[in-house]
């Protein structure tokens, strides 16, 4: 389903990526942790198209994009349809209703009918919790609501791929329950799953493997038993136990 191949990408003279490799079977749940400022948001923005790489090959469900190749913005955009993404930050427009944000994609991009997004949509509500909250502005949802708007949204476009950018960091604990049961369903039904997290308890759940980033680069990756329990690298086990006693 992905297939990524030498991934660099600068941001100056520092190479935030520097030649990433990874290859991601269709229903696999993969998990990157690491340091902040590693590239793992980066990659994944890359992904998404939301950054430009410098040099290599990302394939996401037979479809390739070259860095350095003459821009084809219909590739890039049909790229960026098969990955839906979900920030730290919920983006949602703000003077649109729960039901309203979910729709604009589907009706504005997709041309779905306006009675085909709307039923979509509500079909997405019901499965992130949230049937009751259809005409509710964001400023009248919790940061757990509004963050399950933002998944519904995404997964209104039909993506094959789901990324997840920290998705609970800006969540209290109660609140963070909440999004994290919606991911734990969404791996129950088999979607392609690339998700940055500190939670280490639900990647050790969740995750097929587990690939920890530094310095721009995969310095292990392995089930989540092994690089979480009992990493290879020191540089791996210095992150564990920091993240563990913060």
């Amino acid at each position: 389903m992905i297939h990524v191949e030498g991934l660099t990408k600068r941001f100056g003279s520092v190479n935030v990526l520097d030649g990433i490799d990874h290859l991601q079977a269709s229903a696999e749940a993969v998990v990157l942790i690491g340091p902040s400022g590693c590239g793992k948001s980066t990659f994944l923005r890359c992904l998404n198209q939301l950054e430009r790489p410098d040099a290599g090959r990302i394939t996401i469900d037979g479809l390739t994009l070259e860095a350095g190749a003459t821009v084809d913005r219909e590739r890039q955009r049909q790229l960026r349809l098969r990955s839906g993404m979900v920030f730290q930050q919920f983006h949602l427009f703000p003077h649109r209703t729960a039901l309203e944000n979910i729709m604009e994609g589907p009706l504005h991009v997709l041309k779905e009918s306006r009675t085909a997004a709307e039923s979509r949509a509500r079909a997405l509500l019901q499965k992130v919790g949230l049937s009751d909250r259809a005409d509710h502005l964001p400023s009248q949802l919790s940061g757990g609501q509004q963050q399950r708007v933002a998944i519904a949204r995404a997964l209104a476009m039909r993506p094959r791929v789901m990324l997840f950018d920290e998705p609970t960091s800006a969540l209290d604990p109660e609140l963070r329950g909440e999004v994290l049961s919606v991911l734990r369903e969404l791996r129950q039904e088999g979607m392609t799953m690339l998700v940055i997290t500190h939670e280490m308890e639900f990647a050790r759940e969740i995750a097929d493997r587990v690939l920890f980033f530094n310095g721009g680069r995969v310095l292990e990756s392995g089930p989540p038993e092994q690089v979480l329990l009992d990493p290879v690298q020191e540089r791996t086990r210095e992150f564990l136990r920091k993240v563990r006693t913060a």
